[in-house]
């Protein structure tokens, strides 16, 4: 079978691997579709968050069909279609799907029950290979509550991320503004049926959220885990308002204003995954019918996977490029 493998850092290879079996414990994926996310670049780089052996197959964001099933699994069936969390717990240890074990891309993968869930018919492949991040858009948003129509939700850093925290806010009512310096990325947000953008290189981006706020958001999410848009969440946010935070910064140092916490009395949480929260986003969007389409903006045979991550490189030509592996 075909296998997207990550041989070494900066090393990525299309091969053929031997199809791996099942236990009586595990289910046969056959892989449809897997997005390539920011996280994987930090994979081939050699610098992911956790230590890695290399070779290792990447891909946590899949969509794909079980073909088989070991004789003490119960719930599924041939020709379930599911999706798998990234955090898994094996046997062994703790691992992180498509990272610090083989993950999706590739035509064949084994996988416990335990990790997977099942797709409604209303989820089609291409938005169920949007789950794993719009999981996490999704807890994001929930960490405080969820919002509604009487709400104003602000999203720094238009990204996967960013844009799937703006979905999940808009298809729960809310009137959504993305901040983003770039353009592909504000037009996709208003295709989702964003309220309005914000260029934050165009002016100042505190006075225009200021002004389309009427005062500031009663939440902001954090989804760029860049300095300059740290250094302005707090100021986004109206007294009283909740922040949400995202976007992955670790080890950088900047000056930022934590008085306005207090002084603001915001309440402020971090946000990491999107523990517990996958069977409500799965029902979310079969009950909404959210069209994420526009987040795919590219989408290519697994033969072409070279192709598709040097694309991916370029966030003002891509969003989220997504491999097709059968």
């Amino acid at each position: 079978m075909k296998a997207l493998i990550f041989d070494e850092p900066n090393k990525p290879i299309v091969t053929q691997v031997q199809t791996p079996g099942i236990t009586d414990n595990e289910v046969l994926i056959q892989s449809r579709r897997v997005g390539i996310c920011h996280s994987d670049y930090e994979l081939l780089a050699g610098q992911y968050i956790i230590p890695i052996s290399y070779p290792v197959v990447p891909g946590h964001e899949w969509v794909g069909e079980v073909v088989e099933v070991g004789k003490n699994v119960d719930g599924l069936k041939p020709g379930d279609r599911v999706v798998g969390e990234c955090v898994i717990n094996t046997p062994e240890r703790i691992h992180h799907f498509g990272f610090s074990m083989d993950g999706a891309d590739r035509e064949f993968f084994a996988a416990r029950p335990e990790w997977l869930h099942k797709l409604p018919d209303a989820v089609d492949d291409a938005k169920g290979a949007l789950i794993e991040p719009f999981t996490c858009g999704y807890y994001a948003v929930m960490r405080h509550g969820g919002v509604c129509a009487a709400d104003t939700v602000v999203v720094s850093g238009g990204g996967t991320i960013g844009l799937v925290s703006a979905a999940a806010a808009i298809g729960m009512g809310a009137r959504v503004i993305v901040v983003d310096p770039v353009p592909l990325r504000r037009e996709i947000a208003m295709k989702l049926g964003a309220d309005g953008t914000i260029d934050p290189t165009d002016g100042d981006p505190i006075e225009a959220v200021q002004q389309m706020t009427k005062g500031g958001a009663d939440l902001v999410v954090e989804c760029a885990g860049h300095p300059a848009s740290l250094a302005n969440v707090f100021d986004y946010a109206r007294d009283d308002g909740n922040v949400s935070m995202v976007g992955i910064n670790i080890g950088q140092k900047f000056p930022v204003e934590l008085g306005k916490i207090q002084i603001k009395n915001l309440n402020v949480r971090g946000c990491i995954g999107s523990p517990g929260v996958w069977p409500a986003a799965i029902r979310f969007l079969e009950r909404t019918g959210l069209d994420l389409s526009p987040i795919q903006t590219h989408s290519y045979n697994i033969d072409d996977a070279m192709t598709a991550l040097e694309l991916g490189k370029s966030p003002d030509k891509a969003v989220k490029v997504t491999l097709e592996i059968s």
